[in-house]
């Protein structure tokens, strides 16, 4: 599926859905290591973006979504409408991260 083929919208600019084939997600669960919670710590006192934690979320979104993007190949969509995300801590340190959409048949 080509990443223009999702979208955070209810539909693809220039396509019609020809059939819905229902909710999909990606779900990764991350925990942060205690060098990078010592490292962050470091960044922490001088102030500004905490590069440590901000690859962490990043990567976390990333596998996310290519983990939502399997998941509606595999149902045989070629486009992801109404993309989202979530986080919620599980426990101190944990972090679950959510991708999910509906997944759709589109034809030009």
């Amino acid at each position: 599926m080509e990443q223009n083929m999702t979208s955070t919208t209810f539909q693809i600019e220039g396509y019609k859905i020809v059939k819905s084939l229902g909710v999909v997600r990606g779900i990764i669960v991350r925990s942060r290591s205690l060098i990078g919670n010592i490292g962050a710590g470091i960044q922490a006192l001088f102030g500004g973006n905490i590069t440590l934690y901000t690859s962490l979320c990043e990567r976390a979104r990333k596998d996310a979504f290519e983990m939502l993007i399997r998941h509606a190949e595999e149902l045989g969509a070629n486009a992801i409408i109404g993309i989202r995300y979530d986080a919620t801590e599980i426990a101190g340190g944990i972090t679950e991260v959510i991708c999910y959409g509906t997944a759709v048949v589109v034809k030009k």
